[in-house]
């Protein structure tokens, strides 16, 4: 089971979502990355496509669990760093949600293509 502090349960979280994407077929660019005042956990490429990441780990599945954790706010902040990459000059951009849910047999990942949408 992933122990520790937040932050150092973030960037766990953050190390898996990475290694997902990558065996998956996409570049991860950057973590951490600041776009229009918004902290995104990871940007990624995707042939053509760049690809704005959240990602939200949990010890818990109740609640709703990692996926719902990205509120109405959060998303607004996701839109908004999507926004500001187009404007950099990426073509396409998308936004994933990546929910990472541990529990006492490992941890279960769901990757949500496009799961925020304007």
């Amino acid at each position: 089971m992933l122990m520790g502090t937040a932050k150092t349960r973030g960037s766990r979280g953050e190390t898996i979502a990475a290694a997902w994407l990558e065996l998956t077929g996409l570049e991860v660019l950057g973590r951490n990355v600041r776009l229009a005042g918004v902290e995104v956990d990871l940007v990624a490429r995707q042939g053509d496509t760049r690809v704005v990441v959240e990602v939200k780990l949990r010890g818990r599945g109740d609640f709703g669990g990692a996926a719902l954790a990205v509120d109405r706010a959060k998303r607004e902040r996701l839109a908004r760093a999507a926004r500001a990459l187009q404007q950099s000059g990426a073509e396409r951009v998308r936004i994933d949600v990546i929910a990472i849910e541990t529990d006492s047999e490992g941890f279960r990942l769901r990757h949500y293509r496009n799961a925020v949408t304007e």
